[in-house]
């Protein structure tokens, strides 16, 4: 027997929305319910949106929870309300270009939770007043990705490495969980930087790195390399791809999120080897917020 559907209309900043099946578990280990989903993503919204505006959204939906089916979407649906903000796309592959959405208001944040999704992924630029789309990169990130053998502890050990050779170039850097096993460096982009540039500079990083500490570090993409070390991915540094935005939550077995986490944080996870020190769910980035405020505030406003 189908469950039967409940929506309600509700105001948010003025918009009109419908939200439905607000008491549907999204994650069946915790009990998190697309409600509570909702009810996060209106709470970081201050801090979170400054990260997405201006910025074309790749949703990843759970229609029914973490556990089961999700495809990514990159079309913004044809039912989405007219309020919500779209941004063309050229198709890399020649094709139409993509009409994606925006997410640059409260309103819209809650739309897109209340479609299932869970994961918000953005690309390294933003739209801004550019007539070219892609724009220039505006920000710079190495993705920390753990192998066989090793967690966010190494992933740690690696972020201070390129967190010297960044500051080595002037440039200061920011640490972020992925809310699943890595961590993410950012920086800001050189002004006027071209894409080729950018993911040559970080390239140039990870082979240096690489040739600096082989017994942990490895830049090839090849699976087989990466047993007992940590991949640093440079190619993420591209104008069609995309990584998981800052406070997103992941499609884990509880809610994790994508954390903003200090140098100290870091440093103290990679000196005690505790992975639990850089997990946070939900009600921790919560409080976190509360206490410190948004930790990529830089990032977001540069």
């Amino acid at each position: 027997m189908t469950p039967e559907r409940t929506s309600t209309r509700t105001t948010i900043d003025g918009r009109e929305l419908t939200v439905s099946n607000l008491d549907k578990v999204l994650f069946p280990k915790t009990g998190f319910t697309k409600g509570q989903l909702i009810d996060y993503y209106l709470r970081v919204a201050p801090e979170m949106l400054p990260h997405l505006k201006g910025r074309p959204l790749t949703m990843k939906r759970f229609p029914d929870g973490v556990e089961g089916k999700s495809f990514f979407e990159k079309h913004i649906p044809s039912h989405a309300p007219e309020w919500v903000h779209t941004l063309s796309v050229p198709a890399g592959d020649g094709h139409e270009p993509i009409p994606y959405a925006v997410v640059d208001d409260v309103a819209t944040l809650a739309w897109a939770a209340n479609l299932g999704n869970i994961e918000f992924h953005v690309p390294l630029w933003r739209a801004g007043r550019q007539r070219t789309l892609p724009a220039r990169p505006d920000l710079m990130v190495f993705d920390l990705d753990p192998g066989e053998g090793t967690s966010i502890v190494e992933c740690c050990v690696v972020a201070g490495y390129i967190a010297e050779a960044l500051e080595q170039q002037g440039l200061a850097s920011f640490a972020k969980t992925s809310g699943s096993k890595g961590l993410q460096l950012y920086t800001v982009a050189r002004a006027r930087t071209s894409w080729d540039r950018q993911r040559e500079q970080a390239y140039d990083i990870a082979r240096q790195l690489e040739a600096e500490h082989r017994d942990l570090v490895v830049s090839n993409m090849r699976k087989t390399l990466r047993k007992g070390r940590v991949l640093i991915d440079w190619s993420q540094n591209h104008p069609a791809k995309t990584t998981v935005a800052v406070y997103s939550v992941r499609a884990r077995s509880r809610p994790t999120v994508s954390t903003p986490v200090t140098e100290e944080e870091v440093q103290r996870c990679a000196k005690e080897k505790r992975a639990h020190l850089l997990t946070f769910d939900t009600s921790d980035v919560q409080r976190r917020v509360e206490k410190d405020g948004d930790l990529f505030a830089r990032l977001g406003t540069h």
